[in-house]
């Protein structure tokens, strides 16, 4: 793995000793510094050491995030615009952006080390019109402050007008937050391997009532004339917007990168969780999405024996 300070990033509540205990004992034979911020910490119990929150960026040389894609996502902006490669490691639920489960943390670890690994780079959103930029990799949520009340946008691209948005929200989304809020509310579902942005009313009212994709270089605008707006990043940050502001929104291409180990299979487990989503799968395409010693089990399982026909 060739890196000396390894940081965690660890799920709120649920329970992650598991995994942490399988880091730890694999760091301490390799001389691996394992860190955390100190709210982190204070859980993680021995081997897992304090670092102030304004420096753990700095300091880590590699990320381990422990949680669903919410903690992924915290775990990718904190390093975001730095080399710092992030894993992802599940005890979520869903997982779109994790590959790793618990039960597969040691041999994925004895794989790091090896360096047989690849990096998937990311990218992700950058707000402006606030004191600083903020950042998402899935999407920003524009809705108002007040409660079961409209938002109305102004839209400009690359400086030309192109309308307004009148609806409960809008989504304003990366390819990989199109299967998130982007796609309950309407809007397309975007290949990661297209750096494309994807604006997507919710519920509209009038001006503009579809989805739009723009490419990743345009310069995105919105403007609220009439109203505060309440903008959400990630689900996670919340900012207000004073009213008549400008939100400048741009795609920041490869902010970070991600682990991955096998491409495929990542995608074939992807393309199953997207199957919970609803996606028009025939029966025996969502067959082929079943790994193969589960398909060869419960053919074993129905095999009748040859003893045993009617």
């Amino acid at each position: 793995m060739g890196k000396r300070v390894l940081g965690l990033v660890v799920h709120p509540r649920n329970d992650v000793s598991e995994s942490v205990a399988t880091v730890t004992a694999l760091a301490s034979r390799h001389g691996i510094r394992v860190v955390a911020r100190p709210a982190d910490a204070d859980r993680l119990g021995d081997g897992v050491e304090p670092v102030a929150d304004e420096n753990f960026a700095d300091e880590v040389e590699f990320v381990f995030s422990l949680g669903g894609d919410g903690t992924m996502l915290g775990a990718m902006r904190l390093v975001a615009g730095r080399p710092t490669p992030v894993l992802g490691v599940n005890h979520g639920n869903v997982g779109f952006l994790i590959e790793v489960s618990p039960r597969e943390l040691r041999h994925s670890l004895e794989r790091l080390i090896a360096g047989d690994f690849s990096l998937e780079p990311h990218s992700c959103l950058e707000l402006t019109g606030r004191a600083e930029p903020a950042l998402a990799f899935n999407d920003v949520v524009l809705t108002t402050t007040v409660p079961w009340t409209a938002v109305s946008l102004d839209l400009e691209i690359n400086g030309m007008r192109f309308g307004y948005f009148r609806s409960d929200a809008v989504v304003v989304c990366t390819p990989t937050g199109s299967t998130a809020y982007n796609y309950a509310a309407g809007g397309p579902i975007i290949s990661p391997s297209a750096p494309l942005i994807g604006l997507t009313p919710v519920a509209p009212m009038s001006g503009i009532t579809r989805p739009i994709v723009l490419g990743g270089d345009e310069t995105i605008l919105l403007r609220a004339p009439g109203h505060e707006t309440r903008v959400s990043l990630d689900g996670a940050t919340v900012v207000t917007i004073a009213e008549g502001a400008d939100m400048v929104v741009r795609m920041r291409p490869n902010a970070t990168n991600v682990v991955r180990f096998d491409q495929d299979a990542h995608g074939a487990r992807s393309r199953v969780k997207l199957s919970l989503l609803d996606l028009p799968l025939r029966p025996e395409q969502l067959v082929e999405l079943v790994p193969e010693e589960l398909r060869d089990r419960a053919r074993r399982l129905t095999e009748v024996p040859a003893g045993d026909e009617a």
